[in-house]
């Protein structure tokens, strides 16, 4: 395994390469391009000398593929400073992707959890009205607009439930211990979670109830029934092992909806994650900061799919990772 990864992440390297190619080059050809930026002759904002510091500092004198490479090296380095405050743009997003990976990890975590027993109930009662429901429920999850299903979340718990919402923690108190801290960070990070994690549930609940459906005809399942075990134990002690490989897939498929979602989600909450900060950068055109961030995006997006591949060999023991 630890050779297949080795392997994995090696080839990925070539397409980390084109993915930053490729963001370099869009950012540079989008309508206004190098244009508005603070270097360029058509932004008046900036006096000449200004202007020409700007210049040399960012290299904008430069063909484009020399700008490319100063840039990724001094990314790399962390000496790739943001337009807005000079700040190290790699410091920047770095610093907030510790958020956004807890929030992706728990919407995860939320989607699986209701996903995979959703998808064995129905699975269970096939042709049942229990079934349709499940089905209804699917689709209605689906069709919830996201900003909407986050609004509506804030306004039940302001009015009903009297709880803070936004941001990483409660401002203005003091945390008796550690645990009242964790557990008011869990807090602020569970119902962004919940938002992202609706779609997911309503994909993956059907997936698993396609996979679940397609096992429990398998002939090792009709020699167990055969044996008298209970009907519960044949649904999660022998079929949903076997059941799990396509949902293992969303894995792969997770993580970067999750981290593209939560541009969003997080603009909502108030929520100081990567999303949040990239749409900033966006609005301000602050061209390093948004590289970094599609750069560490794209890391995440590829160990998505490593560790989608890793959960096969131990899903299914018939999968080698050689």
């Amino acid at each position: 395994m630890f050779k297949f990864i080795i392997r994995r992440i090696l080839i990925s390297i070539p397409l980390l390469f084109g993915v930053t190619v490729l963001s370099f080059l869009l950012i540079n050809l989008a309508p206004g391009g190098q244009m508005a930026l603070p270097g360029s002759e058509m932004n008046p904002g900036f006096n000449p000398h200004v202007r020409e510091m700007m210049n040399r500092e960012f290299h904008f004198n430069e063909p484009l593929y020399k700008q490319y490479y100063f840039m990724m090296r001094d990314m790399f380095t962390g000496k790739l400073a943001s337009f807005k405050d000079q700040q190290s743009a790699l410091k920047k997003v770095i610093e907030r992707v510790p958020a956004t990976l807890a929030l992706s990890a728990m919407a995860i975590f939320i989607s699986f959890s209701a996903a995979i027993p959703l998808g064995i109930f129905a699975a269970q009662r096939k042709g049942q009205w229990q079934d349709t429901a499940v089905g209804i429920l699917s689709f209605a999850l689906v069709s919830l607009p996201t900003f909407w299903v986050a609004y509506m979340l804030i306004l039940f718990v302001l009015r009903v439930v009297h709880m803070p919402v936004l941001g990483t923690e409660t401002y203005g108190v003091e945390f008796s211990n550690t645990f009242t801290w964790l557990l008011d960070r869990t807090w602020h990070v569970f119902l962004p979670a919940v938002t992202l994690a609706l779609a997911g549930i309503a994909w993956q609940s059907r997936y698993m109830r396609a996979s679940m459906v397609e096992t429990m005809n398998e002939e090792y399942i009709r020699t167990a029934r055969a044996k008298g075990l209970p009907e519960s134990r044949v649904a999660y002690k022998h079929a949903l092992r076997n059941s799990l490989r396509p949902i293992v897939t969303f894995v792969g498929f997770l993580l970067p909806a999750f981290l593209s979602g939560s541009v969003i989600i997080e603009q909502i909450f108030a929520y100081p994650g990567m999303g949040r900060l990239t749409f900033q950068a966006l609005l301000e055109r602050d061209m390093p900061v948004i590289m970094v961030s599609l750069t560490i995006g794209s890391v995440l997006l590829i160990a998505g799919n490593i560790l989608a591949d890793i959960l096969y060999a131990i899903v299914d023991p018939r999968v080698r990772l050689n």
